[in-house]
């Protein structure tokens, strides 16, 4: 452990050079003290268990079970508020090559599922979003955005997407690769496979992040996106992955897929400049992409009144819950999509 004099080091104690980072890039004091006392209490909360453990060997069980222990204790946006911290500070030391991965992403991914909106989160009304989308120029961002806010998915599944994932109806400058044999016939719709997993190889390539859906799911495109899409496929680089990924780089990692860092920095960048992101805030206040899952899950269950459908739109319904409705699922989800969903552009 560190002393008054020595600095932490991230294997000795991971906390206090996390601490020492967050107040070098000008936190203040009571957000230091913020995050030692929820850190801290973390730490012991692992120290005192059955089988003792060092945060950098946290699972996400681990993870889940003190959040699950806050309960009770303190109110649910307290709880959700310590699981913010838990998850910046899980992913300030996974950026900088300290652990190998954020144990607190599925926790939150798992906090965010609940189909009620979350009074605590920032509230942004169908306006604002449309003027936040004309702020974004260049072809790819908007691509990305709009997407995520038209379909729900989470910034991994967006990476995931391969060219042979997406059908137009009127194609425009795509590559000559054949869409998926479950998008035959179904135009203007993107398909959400439920296997790809982070370090795995999927349509030969090795994928950097996983999708969570407990189905796959094809997705109605609306005009708006397949104009968005078709635009930015119109620039799109030409790559060297055989699964031929929809969304790449434009940037360092030219031609390369994009990956979630990728698109929580797209995202994040546009929503500082538009007001909706600060240092040191927490999900109740920042847009991050898991925000436009928020977003679209809670305005197209408002418009709709239909969980069934918003549910399956989100990849949280399984295959025996869908075999229950009548074979005119897809049509009926495509129906309501496209009567309900909110226009962006």
């Amino acid at each position: 452990m560190s002393t008054d004099t020595a600095t932490p080091d991230a294997e000795s104690d991971p906390v206090g050079y996390f601490l020492d980072d967050i107040t070098y890039h000008g936190k203040s004091d009571r957000t230091r003290a913020s995050y030692e006392r929820v850190l801290r209490d973390f730490e012991s909360y692992l120290a005192d268990g059955h089988q003792p453990l060092p945060v950098r060997e946290a699972s996400h069980r681990d993870c889940m079970a003190y959040v699950h222990s806050l309960r009770g204790d303190v109110e649910e946006s307290t709880v959700a508020t310590y699981a913010s911290y838990l998850h910046r500070f899980f992913a300030y030391m996974t950026q900088v090559g300290a652990f190998e991965s954020n144990p607190m992403t599925l926790v939150m991914e798992e906090m965010d599922e609940s189909i009620n909106t979350d009074p605590t989160r920032r509230e942004i009304d169908l306006q604002s979003m449309r003027a936040f989308v004309d702020s974004v120029s260049h072809p790819q961002e908007r691509a990305i955005i709009v997407t995520l806010l038209k379909t729900g998915m989470r910034a991994g599944e967006l990476c995931n997407l391969d060219i042979r994932d997406l059908n137009l109806e009127t194609p425009g400058p795509r590559p000559e690769i054949p869409v998926r044999a479950g998008l035959d016939g179904r135009p203007d719709s993107l398909f959400v496979a439920s296997d790809p997993t982070r370090g795995e190889a999927s349509n030969g390539e090795e994928r950097t992040a996983s999708n969570k859906r407990k189905r796959e799911t094809t997705i109605p495109v609306d005009a708006e996106l397949a104009s968005v899409l078709r635009r930015w496929l119109a620039i799109r680089p030409d790559t060297q992955s055989p699964a031929a990924p929809l969304f790449v780089s434009t940037s360092d990692s030219w031609g390369e897929r994009v990956t979630p860092n990728m698109v929580h920095h797209i995202v994040e960048s546009h929503a500082r400049e538009f007001g909706w992101y600060t240092d040191g805030g927490g999900a109740e206040e920042n847009v991050t992409p898991h925000y436009f899952r928020h977003f679209f899950t809670t305005h197209l269950r408002d418009r709709t009144g239909d969980r069934g459908v918003v549910k399956y739109l989100r990849g949280d319904v399984a295959q025996d819950v869908i075999d229950t409705y009548t074979h005119e699922w897809g049509t009926r989800v495509r129906d309501v999509y496209e009567a309900e969903i909110y226009s962006l552009l």
